[in-house]
């Protein structure tokens, strides 16, 4: 093994940090890409549950200004430790020069968000700032990115679909023939995906007591957990027929209380194995609870039709990135796996949450070099296909149209 100097480390980061990037799933909305306000930014979702972790009021746009400005100074302060504080320092730093510090720091940088609402080329300029390239959304209206080189990827989101039908079906006199009347309407619905150039489809699931190896006659009997079972064997089939990947993303239950909690089941992923043997369309998991990022890895390890998405949700943690990318290195070959998912609302937040996810590989992937496990060419490559390469094949964005 031999040692490596820091000025070999640094221009190894510098190489991970220079990389394309293929952002598997954002809320982008084509026509506002940009934070319309500071607050934009700093209420995003997760930096603002550590902020009122830290003490910010959950109601903080009601306060008067000079108010809600202390407030959120003060929780900033708290939260300087957590992984959405970092990011958001990363944010303001970078994009717009300013770090937060006090009051005034604030307000220097609202005033930097407002100055720049008139650059119609801010929102390429942040992507090229951190080498996205290409971002999903799961809505048609979303997809046609304003001012930007290339239009979203559209996924179609499907889940709303599947509980209606779910629950529709399960509260029917006659759940034959609803049944029937929703797997034809699946069919018709990846029929015209396909037809639109979409490359697949994505759903969220919730807990569910049955299982994809066993199929249920849907009759007046049937539990809601057997509707949902048989209606992704028709999903699956629909998306095989025509190509289509499956996204799921797992791990978020809304059942528990009213809020949204990880759910560490450990045959959330067996469960659904029977769909992966069965159909030959192609898989993609995300996950938010981190106990089940193993078993998305020997998933993928079983089916070479499996490949693992990013961290989602309660998963965004560099702690659970590190541990997912060693079970990834060891087990799949790097194009079964892509890791970045940033969930994002605007494009500030698609650049805060890609650097962090491109500094954890470096840190990863440098740790595993210095170590002597893997060759640099191996570290690259692995980096190249985890932040681009492996979803821009599986998303057939290989090749990308000409701007």
């Amino acid at each position: 093994m031999t040692s490596r100097t820091e000025e070999e480390k640094m221009a190894f980061y510098d190489r991970v940090m220079g990389m394309e990037v293929f952002d598997t799933h954002s809320h982008l909305v084509g026509e506002t890409l940009g934070a319309r306000s500071f607050w934009e930014i700093a209420h995003y979702f997760w930096l603002n549950r550590e902020m009122q972790a830290g003490g910010y009021p959950a109601h903080a746009e009601e306060l008067p200004e000079e108010e809600r400005i202390d407030a959120f100074v003060a929780a900033y302060r708290a939260t300087r430790s957590t992984l959405m504080n970092i990011a958001f320092t990363e944010i303001m730093r970078s994009l717009y020069g300013v770090t937060i510090r006090d009051a005034a720091s604030v307000k220097a940088a609202i005033k930097a968000v407002e100055a720049r609402q008139g650059d119609e080329g801010w929102a390429q300029k942040t992507a090229d700032r951190i080498g996205a390239k290409r971002f999903v959304v799961n809505r048609p209206e979303h997809a046609e990115f304003r001012h930007m080189r290339y239009p979203a990827v559209l996924v179609p989101r499907i889940d709303g679909a599947l509980g209606q039908w779910q629950k529709t079906i399960a509260a029917s006199q006659d759940p034959a023939g609803l049944f029937e009347q929703a797997a034809g309407e699946i069919r018709h619905n990846l029929d015209a995906y396909k037809a639109s150039g979409c490359p697949g489809i994505m759903t969220t699931l919730p807990a569910y007591a049955a299982s994809a190896n066993h199929r249920y006659t849907i009759g007046p009997d049937s539990g809601s957990d057997e509707i949902l079972m048989e209606l992704l064997h028709e999903v699956c089939a629909g998306a095989e027929r025509n190509g289509l990947f499956v996204q799921l993303f797992l791990g978020v239950e809304r059942s528990w209380c009213g809020e949204a909690v990880p759910s560490n089941d450990t045959q959330r992923i067996l469960k659904l194995s029977a769909l992966f043997d069965t159909y030959r369309c192609a898989f993609e998991l995300v996950l938010a609870a981190e106990l089940n990022n193993l078993d998305a890895v020997q998933a993928a390890w079983n089916f070479p039709n499996v490949s693992v998405g990013g961290m989602w949700w309660f998963n965004f943690r560099g702690s659970t990135y590190r541990d997912s990318m060693q079970y990834r290195l060891e087990a799949l070959p790097a194009s079964q796996s892509s890791i970045v998912v940033s969930d994002a609302r605007n494009m500030e937040w698609c650049f805060g949450k890609i650097w962090i996810i491109k500094r954890l590989t470096a840190e990863f992937l440098w740790e595993r070099l210095a170590a002597g496990w893997i060759d640099e060419e191996t570290a690259l490559h692995t980096a190249e296909e985890w932040l681009y390469r492996s979803a821009a094949r599986r998303y057939g964005c290989e090749t990308v149209p000409t701007p």
